[in-house]
């Protein structure tokens, strides 16, 4: 079927849903989930926590939480505490900009397979988003799911006019749950050790983004916008195909698209079974990716292998919950950032991580352009086709970190998306190289007629600035003489010191301050023996033996000081 007979279908078909249930078959799940939460009680809602709270607590300890959590152990943690968690893990291995590399790494081994729900609670929930049984809808669904996820599982089925489809139907009541436990889980963290995961990452942060995320990927009508937008802006792509969405058929909790029988990327031997050349799958995989990345500013966040199907000489995306976006601006920094790589250029580098990112706290330059420096050594004298673009990035994402600058979710994205990447290329063909294949695409978009039109727009606009600038100049200068002449310039300087440098200057004022305050116990006490004050102690005033202890506490204090240091 073509897309036009699709929409006209559509149209058809939405008009007959409307007639047999007297609203769109979008709008019923909203309604539903006002009527549902109005049923709950709350005492309801406190034994659901308190039972949840007792299952979450004897996993902590199973795995004993208060020694530490270890990359390995918080994985563990999440596959015993079941789907929900299991889905919140795979989320936060996107965020490698805040949580250390390490623990993403292990989380992106959490398997998403779990086990199917009842054939019946999908009847359910079909007919909660139709409003009618499902059999008026398809000819057949079959009860055996293609696949099952945290969030969501998947059905082969026909439809009533004969197109082979698949529904994607979400678990009933996962949106409640969810929410119940990652509102446990924010509770959790204020129990945390402090000799735990908490001292590097700012766990509250994490959590906002996981329920962010999670609750986009709830909402299939979500999916289905952006199957749509992926979908426009790859239409003139030959080899890239994306499946056609009924969105009649689509509500809040239920995603029906064509169903593709396509062999996975990763599937060598049927692919060149099938006489695919794997070198040119994997070149216009990349292709694809930079061209979503870098002139469309929306990608496919998750091109993992089951996500990439290959059909007809086609490469099809599939599973659209999981998308990334980046600006103009964004993507014009992330390709300044790559010319100043390729230049070895750190001042280029720092600007477009200083305009990138987020900032927790003042940014520390000196600090910055230092260990942009110590990351330039590392590929300064590299070949661009020899530079990792995975690797670059993540220890351009770890130097953000050390720094405290927090990367836009985009980017976060975009870092998920090439690990990936790198991990479907070195299987199916690991002689590609994702940096000249970016190269080639950038350089002939330099070319492009409309392109030039923008460059120059853009160099039109900045010598019109700099000539208005240029014209104050004298002003400007003549200014600063004049105030120079009459001693009313004044210089501003915000000067960087090294925490190790601050560290050792306060140490050094408080040693010089401590003995000041010996020298002058001493000297007040000695002053005060000569006298005949009374009482005394030892027959000298007791108030410079009192001066004299008081030199010698202080004067123990900086020789324990100094021994414990060392």
């Amino acid at each position: 079927m073509e897309p036009t007979e699709a929409k006209n279908t559509a149209n058809e078909k939405l008009t007959h849903n409307k007639e047999n249930t007297g609203k769109e078959a979008g709008t019923a799940p909203k309604e539903k989930i006002v009527l549902e939460s109005g049923k709950n009680s709350s005492d309801k809602d406190k034994n659901g926590y308190k039972e949840r709270l007792k299952e979450i607590t004897a996993v902590l300890h199973k795995h004993a939480i208060t020694r530490g959590v270890s990359p390995e152990k918080l994985r563990l943690i999440l596959t015993d505490l079941g789907p929900t968690f299991i889905k919140l893990g795979q989320v936060m291995s996107m965020r490698s900009d805040i949580l250390p590399k390490r623990y993403c790494d292990e989380l992106m081994k959490l398997c998403s397979d779990v086990e199917p729900m009842p054939f019946s609670e999908v009847e359910e929930v079909l007919q909660e988003a139709f409003g009618c049984p499902w059999q008026e809808e398809f000819q057949e669904i079959q009860r055996k799911p293609l696949g099952s996820a945290s969030i969501a599982q998947v059905h082969r089925a026909v439809l009533k006019t004969g197109e082979e489809v698949v529904v994607k139907v979400q678990r009933k009541g996962i949106y409640e749950v969810m929410a119940r436990d990652i509102g446990l889980m924010k509770k959790a963290v204020k129990l945390l050790p402090p000799v735990s995961i908490k001292e590097a990452v700012d766990l509250n942060l994490v959590l906002e983004e996981l329920w962010r995320v999670t609750q986009e990927e709830m909402n299939f009508l979500t999916e289905a916008a952006n199957m749509e937008e992926f979908s426009r802006k790859n239409k003139n792509v030959a080899f890239v195909k994306t499946p056609i969405l009924y969105r009649e058929y689509t509500t809040a909790s239920v995603l029906v698209m064509e169903y593709i029988d396509g062999i996975p990327i990763d599937d060598k031997e049927t692919l060149l079974a099938g006489g695919y050349d794997l070198d040119e799958i994997g070149s216009k995989f990349v292709d694809n990716f930079i061209k979503q990345v870098m002139d469309d500013g929306f990608f496919h966040a998750d091109p993992h292998p089951g996500n990439v199907m290959i059909q007809g000489g086609k490469i099809v995306w599939i599973d659209m919950g999981m998308m990334g976006r980046l600006s103009d601006r964004d993507r014009e920094l992330i390709g300044e950032a790559i010319e100043g790589v390729a230049l070895n250029d750190i001042g280029k580098i720092q600007d477009a991580v200083l305009a990138l990112g987020e900032f927790k706290g003042k940014p520390d330059q000196s600090r910055l352009y230092t260990d942009i420096r110590d990351l330039m050594a590392k590929y300064g004298t590299a070949d661009l086709g020899q530079i990792d673009i995975v690797e670059i990035f993540t220890d351009l994402m770890d130097v953000m970190k050390e720094n405290k600058i927090v990367m836009p979710h985009g980017l976060t994205m975009l870092a998920r998306g090439l690990t990936h990447m790198e991990g479907v290329l070195s299987d199916i063909s690991p002689e590609i190289n994702m940096v000249q294949i970016a190269a080639a695409r950038m350089k002939g978009n330099l070319l492009e007629k409309e392109n030039w039109k923008k460059q120059l727009k853009g160099t039109g606009k900045k010598l019109y600035r700099s000539v208005l600038r240029a014209i104050d100049i004298p002003t400007l200068a003549a200014d600063f003489l004049q105030g120079c002449m009459k001693g009313e310039t004044k210089i501003n300087l915000d000067l960087h010191a090294s925490d190790d440098l601050a560290w050792l200057m306060r140490r050094l004022i408080r040693n010089i301050v401590l003995g000041l305050w010996v020298m002058a116990l001493l000297i007040s006490s000695s002053i005060i023996c000569t006298t005949d004050m009374m009482p005394k102690m030892f027959g000298i005033p007791a108030l410079g033996v009192l001066g004299y202890f008081g030199a010698l506490v202080i004067l123990m204090y900086l020789f324990i000081k100094h021994f414990m240091k060392k």
